[in-house]
């Protein structure tokens, strides 16, 4: 019977709950900025709670895409720092099991991920984004609530201005009330004026009753005046208790999903094939169209009506036209004719070619719309895919930086995914924008961000399984140290326990001879000039026997429970005699290279420069030198 080893089992348990935990957790953030954006298309419009469940319940469904890759990253980043935290990991490596086989079960777990990542961007999410769209451009024409504040003009009702200026709360009773209806045009206003009202709405929702108390109305009769345009009759009522009948639709009317299941987000892989076949026979039609018409327009305007619709015929007859045209002298035509004729010459050709230019451009705007809607569908195409690869690429570079920096939790790993996350983010809404707008082809931009952080998953892979210290930051100020030109910093640790102390008349007799060595060094080192730096170069010979001198010295003595001893160790400078400081060795070359000054003198430069730092370094060890035979001296007879 077959049965998962356990160490499989035990990574297994140890990622889905992490995963599970930061894929809501993920879900949930993205999901509140989706309502951030979208809060005004909610908010006072009395929509009920299941509407707005529903609708979030779709938005949540269309932001997986979002939320996977960094639920995966973040929960195989945690899951290796914490059993790297708590040397779980190490105790597994001494085992003899490599850091492949624990990614294992995770690795064939993540791609299963990958492969339902699939099918859900291909059958359930176009569905989903067909519900969430229809349902927000439902909300954005349902009419607000009817809550007409205080003191200003309502305008949320069409053709109606209300304005109320107190409202008892208790009560309902609306005070000092105006109302200007322009439901019948500005030229048939009417405006009421009551000194209190009470607001309700009817049964349907589709009407708002308004009765008004002690007040008067001014309307306007323009559709009833005479011819006169002075007098324009109006009417003028007084009312103790008067009712108006307002159209106001409060409903929620939901629109038609089809309408949002022809678009492009609600199309699935042979639905997008289809439609992008048919877009692109489209596309050649309208431009084999439009050529046919630009090679059958006659450049000089000579009447070309029954062109022949054979393209030999239509050549030969175009050419002919093209050399009557030429045999008409233009020159004389226009000197022969008056100022008048010359005008009229001119604006005909001004509005013949505005005409063509405006034609041109027409047809250009048209291609460009039916390019576009083909790349919003080749983009939507390929996304079916990205999602998947990006959800191994990121457990690719989860898991191996989680195991390089030991490091469990919600502190590091969360600073480390979010940088991580933001990075593929501006990369892959830029190659999308850039495919989008036709800067690139669709399939660069899309797969931009895959190809970026591709390569950093297959480093961090390799580093970890060879134990690489990939985060050492001791490396990489080194490195930077280097470059700039500065020494490196030697580090020497404080040991309160020593297998074998060290002998401080050995190590004062190494000091000694090492201080020998370097005033020799000294005392026998010519100045470098250029001539003799390519003809001879510095001794590298005696530069290297003196830093494994320093090194064996070090080594040595740090073999020692005086912390004055430990201390004064790393005063030593590290001596680097590198390869520059002397040439290649075959004169014939370093002759050329010296002659040759746009090379020669930079690398003499860099040379000298190194030279120098190496004679101030060997000075400090020999004033180090001195120091350290002192405290050796004290150290011997304090024992």
């Amino acid at each position: 019977m077959f049965r998962p080893k356990r160490l499989y089992t035990f990574m297994v348990q140890s990622f889905l709950p992490v995963f599970f935990m930061t894929f809501f957790i993920c879900l949930f953030i993205v999901l509140m900025q989706f309502l951030w954006k979208y809060v005004d298309e909610m908010v006072g419009k009395g929509l009920e709670m299941s509407v707005l469940f529903e609708l979030f319940l779709y938005a949540a469904l269309t932001m997986v895409p979002l939320s996977l890759p960094l639920s995966i990253l973040l929960a195989s980043l945690m899951t290796f720092g914490n059993l790297g935290e708590k040397l779980e990991l190490l105790a597994i490596k001494a085992a003899g099991v490599s850091l492949l086989k624990v990614m294992r079960p995770l690795i064939l777990l993540v791609s299963v991920i990958s492969v339902l990542a699939f099918f859900f961007q291909n059958d359930v999410l176009p569905q989903a984004q067909v519900k969430m769209w229809t349902l927000l451009y439902s909300m954005r024409q349902k009419s607000p609530e009817l809550d007409i504040p205080e003191g200003v003009f309502y305008d949320q009702i069409s053709g109606y201005n209300l304005y109320v200026g107190e409202k008892d709360r208790d009560s309902g009773l609306l005070k000092e009330m105006m109302i200007y209806d322009m439901s019948q045009g500005f030229d048939n206003a009417m405006i009421v004026m009551a000194d209190s009202g009470r607001l309700k709405t009817s049964a349907d929702k589709k009407h708002v009753i308004l009765t008004l108390y002690s007040g008067e109305s001014f309307e306007n009769l323009k559709s009833d005046r005479t011819n006169s345009y002075t007098n324009i009759p109006y009417r003028r009522e007084t009312f103790s208790k008067k009712e108006l009948l307002i159209p106001f639709d409060g409903n929620f009317n939901r629109l038609d999903d089809e309408m949002m299941a022809s678009q492009y987000v609600g199309k699935n892989y042979s639905e997008l094939r289809t439609s992008i076949d048919s877009l692109n026979l489209i596309v050649d039609s309208l431009g084999t169209d439009y050529s046919s018409r630009l090679k059958g327009t006659p450049y000089f305007s000579i009447a070309n009506n029954n062109l022949p619709k054979d393209s030999t015929l239509l050549a030969n007859r175009l050419k002919r036209e093209h050399d009557a045209a030429l045999a008409t002298n233009l020159d004389s035509l226009w000197m022969g004719a008056n100022n008048q004729r010359r005008q009229l010459y001119l604006s005909r050709a001004i509005e013949r070619a505005n005409s063509i230019k405006h034609n041109y451009e027409f047809n250009s705007l048209t291609l460009s719309d039916k390019q576009l809607i083909i790349r919003r569908h080749e983009i939507e195409l390929m996304k079916k895919f990205t999602l998947s690869l990006a959800c191994l690429i990121f457990f690719f570079i989860g898991a191996p930086l989680g195991a390089i920096i030991r490091k469990g939790g919600l502190g590091v790993p969360i600073v480390v995914s979010v940088i991580l996350f933001i990075i593929y983010y501006i990369i892959d809404n830029s190659g999308y924008k850039l495919a989008r707008d036709g800067v690139w082809p669709v399939w660069q931009g899309i797969w931009l961000s895959s190809a970026v952080l591709l390569p950093l998953g297959v480093f961090l892979t390799s580093r970890a399984t060879k134990d690489s210290a990939v985060l050492n930051l001791d490396l990489y100020a080194d490195f930077f140290r280097h470059i700039l030109g500065r020494d490196k910093v030697r580090k020497v640790v404080h040991k309160e326990i020593v297998m074998a102390e060290m002998d401080c008349v050995i190590a004062e007799q190494k000091a000694s001879a090492l201080t020998q060595q370097c005033r020799q060094y000294i005392d026998n080192a010519r100045p470098l000039n250029y001539f003799s730096y390519w003809l001879r170069g510095c001794d590298r010979v005696a530069l290297r026997s003196i830093a494994l001198a320093v090194e064996s010295l070090v080594a040595y003595t740090s073999e020692t429970t005086h912390s004055l001893v430990t201390t004064k160790l790393m005063d030593y400078p590290i001596l680097v005699p590198e390869r520059i400081l002397a040439p290649s060795g075959i004169k014939p070359i370093d002759i050329v290279l010296m002659v040759f000054f746009p090379i020669g003198l930079p690398i003499y430069w860099i040379a000298k420069k190194k030279y120098n730092n190496l004679k101030r370094n060997i000075e400090v060890v020999c004033s180090a030198n001195d120091e350290l035979i002192v405290l050796l001296q004290r150290a011997q007879k304090c024992e």
